[in-house]
């Protein structure tokens, strides 16, 4: 199909995945008059919540508030089961969202992209795939997001295992036989605390690895009833309105108050009607200082301490649980449900990896400083390559000599978490610096809406490159490196720095400033005609910034 512009592309935007965030950007692309496709890796639709198909994988963001919001019809017409919806559920809900918008005639499943290279002469980006498929296009969003590339752990002998193995990350379609089997969990991230209470009750014997405790709090999920269907239907508009201005994207009742309006008896009170609340609520709904005064969080902190305590029976489990070099929020905190209960079940025991490191995996399981035990499957819930994971293994390429692969490893530079100076045209929404801490889904429909109504603007005022000035990116970045430090979540513990993966920089990868700072930075850029610079047509030299 010839592109918008001249006859040097096949297409005029190109989306690599077709997840949450790649779905939304082919329709926004399509309806927006441009011929689009999206390339694949996996054999079918959904991102995230295609691979990551364990037992109990679900939501811990409200199901309608991570859901699309651009159609009423779309909303009225998909019935969430629960408030935070299981994995199933989501998936079938992505590809109803792909048919009813006729989006899979668009969709090319099981092209992964290993090269994107930008030709400079023709203004437009050569991607090519694993088969060979080789796509030309003026525009590339590649809606890759930050968790598509599954981490494991660097242990010896990892693959001498003869048992089954897996990641949370990439689970097998078929289902698990967990059924009187001997059973590692290796991480209590959100993947590891929502796995083990799902088969707890089937295996034989379980054993949670954990290198650091989190903060783990009650998901408090619930039914959806005929009558709160339908009451979201008819506050959709409101709904819209509440998600497209809160700062985390969510539709969560902010606490109203600072700890210091409340006596220490009424913050007890407070911490328990907390403790009961949905999600992330907990902190969303918190005090406005519970991430800025650590006393306040201290005091949460032992609050959550003694609920553990008062949840599992041997108070050695219960201490080993507890966290004691990190506040709440300090990590990315799991929301889950019957996580410390599981540990009061005679099949369930707790590995501290700080008191027993593990040495090795071999043929029939692992071995500790303290022993070997024995397995017949081993679960690496060891969460992924946050944010530039993907970007950095698709050989992607700009001007200049730019490779992501080469001049990343230090950490990203970019323009607004989507864009980077020397890839013209190339946009990553929910990359690096891509989101806000808050509700995913929420933030990348700001960044997608954006870039489709950039490149709108470039077609309605001849312009066939985008590309953030050297002074764009400086400017952003450096908003980055000086908020960074203010932020609660912790460069030694938190994979929003890295730091679940060995021999990765410790760099901030969230945006610190959060919606508010990207609309900002935004708006400055698109008040003029050329943004500042970023543009420019196709009969003149691309601009070098």
């Amino acid at each position: 199909m010839a592109g918008q512009f001249d006859d040097d592309v096949d297409v005029d935007v190109l989306v690599i995945g077709a997840g949450v965030v790649g779905i939304y950007a082919l329709y926004r692309a399509l309806d927006a008059g441009f011929s689009a496709q999206t390339l694949e890796a996996g054999d079918g639709v959904g991102g995230v919540w295609y691979w990551n198909r364990y037992p109990s994988a679900r939501f811990d963001s409200e199901s309608y508030t991570y859901a699309y919001i651009f159609s009423k019809k779309l909303f009225d017409e998909w019935r969430w089961k629960e408030e935070f919806a299981t994995q199933p559920e989501i998936e079938s809900y992505l590809n109803f969202v792909v048919d009813r918008f006729d989006l899979r005639r668009h969709i090319r499943t099981g092209e992964k992209v290993v090269s994107a290279v930008f030709d400079e002469t023709r203004r437009a980006w050569v991607v090519t795939t694993a088969k060979g498929s080789v796509v030309r296009a003026r525009w590339v969003i590649s809606a890759t997001g930050g968790l598509s590339v599954p981490h494991y752990p660097e242990i010896d002998g990892r693959d001498d295992f003869r048992g089954q193995a897996y990641h949370t990350g990439a689970w097998p379609h078929t289902p698990v036989d967990f059924a009187g089997k001997r059973v590692a969990i290796i991480g209590n991230g959100p993947s590891g605390a929502q796995l083990l209470p799902a088969i707890v009750d089937t295996v034989e014997a379980v054993d949670l690895y954990q290198r650091t405790p989190t903060w783990t709090t009650p998901l408090n999920n619930a039914p959806i009833s005929d009558e709160r269907h339908a009451w979201l239907s008819d506050n959709f508009d409101e709904i819209v309105r509440t998600l497209t201005a809160s700062p985390t994207g969510f539709m969560h009742e902010p606490a109203g108050k600072f700890s210091t309006a409340d006596s220490p008896e009424e913050r007890q009170a407070f911490y328990e009607k907390i403790w009961r609340s949905p999600g992330f609520a907990k902190l969303t709904s918190n005090y406005y200082d519970m991430t800025t005064n650590r006393e306040v969080n201290l005091e949460f902190c032992e609050f959550l301490a003694n609920k553990i305590r008062s949840i599992v029976k041997d108070p050695v489990t219960a201490e080993r649980l507890i966290p004691e070099d990190h506040l709440f929020g300090a990590k990315r905190p799991p929301f889950v449900t019957d996580y410390y209960e599981s540990f009061n079940k005679p099949s369930a025991s707790l590995i501290a990896l700080r008191e027993t490191p593990i040495v090795r995996v071999d043929a029939t399981g692992i071995e500790t400083t303290e022993r070997h035990r024995e397995y017949d499957i081993i679960v690496y819930a060891t969460g992924f390559d946050f944010g530039t994971g993907a970007l950095t293994r698709m050989g992607v390429k700009g001007r200049e000599g730019l490779d992501l692969s080469v001049d990343w490893e230090d950490g990203p530079s970019d323009f607004g978490g989507f864009s980077a100076h020397l890839l013209p045209n190339f946009f990553f929404p929910g990359g690096p610096h891509g989101a806000g801490g808050g509700n995913y889904p929420r933030y990348s429909q700001d960044q997608v809406d954006w870039i489709t109504d950039t490149l709108v603007h470039a077609r309605e005022h001849g312009f066939d490159v985008f590309e953030p000035t050297a002074a764009h990116q400086e400017k952003w970045m450096t908003m980055v490196e000086t908020l960074a430090p203010q932020s609660i979540f912790s460069a030694e513990h938190s994979h929003y720095y890295g730091a679940n993966v060995q021999g990765k920089v410790r760099k901030f990868l969230l945006n610190p400033g959060g919606r508010g700072k990207l609309h900002e930075f935004l708006n400055e850029m698109s008040s003029t005609e050329d943004y500042g610079g970023a543009f420019s047509s196709a009969t003149a030299a691309v601009s070098a910034g």
